[in-house]
């Protein structure tokens, strides 16, 4: 039977009229395993964010503009195509008078709360998804490590004290901490429990004495046990509810952020509950003075890598025996032979012609584009090391492009080099930011859908919010946070263009700008000169100078000199 019509045929025993699958898993990970990829599963669809909900008569797949194409590729057969920027999910439930099943486990209170019509969101206490698929045991068993002070740069201890010190808890009150990389943050503990983000699946109550963490205990070594003895306690996951339940006496403080299941509990038990933000979000958000060196350090490993796939890409002499897939391996091969190279930090976008305008692509069998001897490239990718996380996108140039096209990515270049160079103050919002970005683009009514900048976590997430650079971001910058400055093009059928560094905002007598991090030159075959000013002329060729004194030591005398023709002054 058809796994659609399988969970319909649910429906009438939870007296629903639709159920909602989202993306995520009960830990709200950024990316998730594929054993917890329910919305996949059902729709087919393999982007990184959306919604599906199954109606009696009709099936929806709500995605933003980044994943359009790719969701009428994937799934337009069963599911009509909804962008959330024309049609959010919010509107929708909140317009509907259907019956619509929920995951507890799955939403997020705060979500959750801006729902007018409650009452015809059914909690389901099961999930229906789990009851028609056999999955497969994909977990990742890898036990939890920890990252020294040499990598964090302060021990756990002090960030307990100022954790502590901001939330002012007394003995009577406890606060709850829902996300699992702010208690990575938090411990200086990294895990495995993501295949890209190097995250311990985990929930925390944090009392005056004690911070009680609830995870798989058979991933916490007794060195860790022995190293965090004094302040912390390592509980079974499935110990959270029991304990929980033993704090009636005491004020639980929460995020918003948590499940609507942990909530619900709480309030069940006719716990004393207080909304108040966790504040770790903020705190992890500015990197100290070491983990931006290492960040530093981490991008030369990343930078010599991506500068020599690129240089084994144009020296390529039969460029049409590679593929999209043959393509990237190359490039995690590049990755990997630096031994401080751990795993990428997210799925790489490795797209060639048409594939590169599907924004977030990935490359499959089935959809495994040959190269040509004239066309353009785009890839996306990023790596972990313990001195931090990257990621980049390079557009490449083969053959001989249009001036049409060339226009396009100097325009791109642009607003690039826009947000490099942006007056920042510390009243600068990332939508002012944003409008710079696309300028340039938007003289000729030429845009693009998606933002143009997200945080970045230190060997953590690779998308980390505070700050964000978008239409819509509020965020102000602080000194030590590390975002992307990714703007970009994309004509359907045709070919697609990105160009992204990394950058951290640095402050000197007390005047806020942005530094790069990313070390890997631009695509000068794409490039039409008659387009920049001498402003930007000036910082494309002091970016190369610097890429090419940081890097030049690592490349081979054959990769030399086409590495220095690529930095080489406009």
């Amino acid at each position: 039977m058809n796994k659609i019509l399988k969970l319909k045929n649910l429906f009438s025993k939870y007296n629903i009229e639709g159920y909602l699958i989202p993306k995520n898993d009960s830990y709200f990970n950024e990316f998730i395993n594929p054993g917890e990829d329910r919305l996949q599963f059902i729709s087919d669809f393999t982007g990184s964010a959306g919604t599906a909900i199954i109606l009696k008569k009709q099936n929806l797949l709500f995605v933003d503009g980044r994943y359009i194409t790719q969701a009428k590729k994937e799934s337009a057969k069963n599911f009509k195509i909804i962008d959330i920027a024309k049609s959010s999910l919010l509107d929708f439930l909140n317009h509907s008078k259907l019956r619509i099943g929920f995951d507890p486990s799955l939403t997020k209170y705060s979500w959750h709360q801006q729902l007018k019509n409650k009452q015809n969101f059914i909690e389901v206490p099961e999930n229906l998804i789990d009851k028609i698929w056999k999955k497969s045991n994909t977990k990742i068993q890898n036990k939890a490590f920890i990252l020294e002070d040499i990598y964090s740069g302060e021990n756990y201890q002090s960030k307990l004290k100022q954790v502590k010190k901001i939330l002012n808890i007394s003995n009577n009150e406890s606060f709850f901490i829902s996300a699992s990389e702010n208690i990575c943050w938090l411990l200086n503990i990294r895990g495995k429990d993501s295949a890209y983000t190097p995250v311990l699946n985990s929930q925390a109550l944090l009392t005056q004495k004690k911070l009680y963490v609830f995870c798989k205990i058979k991933k916490i070594s007794d060195t860790i046990r022995q190293e965090y003895k004094k302040n912390v306690e390592f509980k079974e996951e499935s110990l959270l509810f029991k304990i929980l339940a033993k704090n009636k006496n005491k004020l639980i403080t929460i995020d918003r952020s948590a499940s609507v299941k942990i909530i619900n509990y709480l309030n069940e038990e006719k716990l004393n509950i207080k909304f108040k933000p966790d504040p770790i979000f903020q705190l992890k958000t500015q990197k100290n003075k070491i983990e931006i060196q290492n960040t530093k350090i981490a991008h030369i490993y990343d930078g010599v890598a991506v500068a020599k796939f690129i240089i084994w890409l144009k020296k390529q002499k039969k460029i049409k025996e590679l593929n999209e897939i043959s393509a990237q391996n190359k490039l995690e091969k590049f990755r990997k032979d630096n031994s401080s190279y751990l795993f990428p930090s997210f799925p790489t976008i490795s797209g060639f012609g048409k594939n590169a305008a599907i924004i977030h692509y990935r490359a499959s069998k089935q959809s495994n584009l040959k190269f040509r001897s004239t066309g353009i490239y785009l890839i996306d990718s990023g790596g972990q090391y313990k001195e931090g996380t990257t990621d980049i996108t390079r557009t490449i140039s083969f053959g001989k492009q249009s001036l049409g096209v060339k226009n396009i990515y100097t325009k791109v270049l642009k607003g690039h080099l826009a947000v490099k160079n942006f007056n920042l103050t510390k009243k600068t919002t990332g939508r002012q930011i944003d409008m710079a970005a696309r300028k340039y683009l938007n003289i000729n009514n030429l845009d693009y859908a998606h933002g143009t900048g997200h945080g970045v976590g230190y060997f953590l997430n690779v998308h980390e919010s505070p700050p964000s650079i978008s239409k819509y971001s509020r965020d102000s910058f602080i000194s030590g946070q590390i975002i992307s400055n990714e703007p970009g093009f994309y004509s359907p059928g045709l070919f697609g263009i990105r160009i992204e560094n990394l950058i951290h905002v640095e402050e000197n007598k007390k005047r806020l700008y942005f530094q790069d991090l990313t070390l890997v030159p631009y695509e000068k075959n794409l490039i039409n000169i008659k387009l920049l000013n001498r402003k930007e002329i000036k910082s494309i060729n002091h970016y190369h100078k610097i890429v090419f004194e940081l890097l030049k030591s690592f490349m081979k005398q054959e990769e030399l000199s086409i590495f220095a023709e690529q930095c080489s002054p406009l």
